[in-house]
């Protein structure tokens, strides 16, 4: 069963914009030597509506390949927005070696909730591997009932696993996790609601890469049975999340300079349009920045 911290992976530039592969893969050896079960491509925070379908083809290909060489599972995203070609993808994904396939469902000109379910049912029948459906109501405008949920999961087996991130998430993890215990629950949104996800039976959870050892110490301190630690990391993590995650582009442009300035990959380039920040952004992301480097024993800005 996957449990644990899976990062989203960034998606890594040179300072022309083109893709550093050797930075990519630098970055997933890092997650899985420094500790997490595995790592996701094609998260929304990893930017994969900025990539061409030959960068796309060739960083799906990358991650498996890099996830195994380092002892790591590797989950891939299925992110086009018609089924039939959401299918395609998703076999090949599941070709290329992937152990499990996060699902965003379709959300450009809101389908319905039977055409979601249609959608995700396709998805999970045309595979034998796990899949994992994303729930981001915030960043996708499409409202999902937990009870949809629940009645595919009933329907198709591999529909193992879900990304939880809707706001607020309590109830609706509680309500999913009643019905079927043995369904595994992400938490995302960033792990704000990480200690929340875990009292509510979730086992793991996908946040940023940037941060993943602090993601960690909260997780195995939690499961470890010190949810006293947990709590108390967790609070020390909060303040740069506050600041850094006011919109998606935001905190994507803070977690490369974070990764940048612990040397894990080699720039912090984003493609455009990307964030734009300014000398008070800057100076509170470098004081919170500095407050954990201190404790982990990344390198001070």
């Amino acid at each position: 069963m996957l449990k644990g911290i899976y990062p989203i992976i960034a998606a890594t530039f040179d300072e022309n914009g083109a893709v550093d592969y050797e930075s990519f893969e630098n970055l997933i050896k890092t997650l899985i030597e420094g500790g997490c079960e595995g790592a996701t491509l094609f998260g929304i925070a990893g930017e994969y509506y900025k990539l061409s379908a030959d960068e796309k083809e060739k960083l799906a290909v990358l991650t498996v390949e890099a996830c195994h060489k380092y002892g790591g599972k590797a989950v891939i995203s299925v992110t086009e927005h018609a089924t039939e070609v959401a299918v395609e993808q998703a076999k090949h994904f599941e070709e290329l070696g992937a152990d499990c396939l996060m699902l965003l469902p379709p959300f450009f000109l809101k389908p319905g909730a039977a055409a979601v379910a249609d959608h995700i049912r396709a998805v999970a029948k045309a595979v034998k591997i796990p899949v994992m459906p994303q729930y981001a109501p915030e960043q996708t405008g499409v409202a999902i009932a937990p009870e949809v949920f629940i009645a595919l999961n009933e329907e198709c087996p591999n529909l193992e696993y879900y990304k939880i991130e809707c706001k607020p998430v309590g109830a609706y993890l509680t309500k999913m996790h009643k019905q079927n215990e043995n369904i595994g629950i992400f938490i995302g949104n960033a792990g704000y609601q990480l200690i929340e996800g875990f009292d509510r039976g979730a086992t793991g959870a996908m946040p940023g890469c940037s941060m993943f050892d602090v993601y960690l110490d909260i997780y195995n301190s939690y499961f470890s049975g010190n949810r006293e630690r947990a709590i108390k990391v967790h609070s020390a993590l909060l303040p740069i999340l506050n600041h850094i995650r006011q919109n998606v582009e935001q905190i994507i442009y803070f977690e490369k300079k974070i990764l940048k300035l612990r040397g894990i990959i080699k720039s912090d380039y984003c493609r455009k349009p990307s964030f734009t920040s300014d000398e008070i952004y800057d100076k509170m992301f470098y004081e919170y920045y500095n407050e954990l480097a201190e404790v982990y024993g990344w390198k001070k800005a």
